[in-house]
């Protein structure tokens, strides 16, 4: 992953605390916090994601949703300047940053794989 991918993770995660209401942060929390997200998204959500494969046929997709606001919650105690303050605002922020991320962090396409 880029240093670019880490740095607008971060900014998204701060621009999301700012807008819930329920979600506290500084800027080295938001930094740390960044890592453990994408750590636990690389180890952990997988798991997950096929131990909850039918609900999540069954509801369309929509239990990822709460899934990634449970990882919030589970990284929110591992991280200590990061707070979340309930399974609602964890919800909002998971969707707020996936939002900012998927307008500001590029894909990759196969154009830019170096063979």
């Amino acid at each position: 992953m880029k240093i670019s991918h880490w740095i607008l993770t971060t900014l998204s995660i701060l621009i999301a605390a700012y807008l819930i209401p329920g979600v506290t942060t500084t800027l080295l929390g938001a930094v740390i916090f960044a890592v453990v997200l994408g750590v636990l998204n690389l180890f952990i959500k997988p798991i997950i994601n096929i131990l909850t494969l039918p609900i999540t046929i069954i509801t369309l997709g929509l239990f990822s949703l709460v899934i990634n606001a449970l990882l919030i919650l589970g990284a929110s105690k591992i991280v200590p300047d990061f707070s979340v303050t309930g399974f609602w605002s964890a919800f909002f922020f998971s969707i707020i940053v996936s939002l900012i991320n998927a307008l500001f962090i590029p894909k990759k396409s196969k154009d830019n794989i170096v063979e």
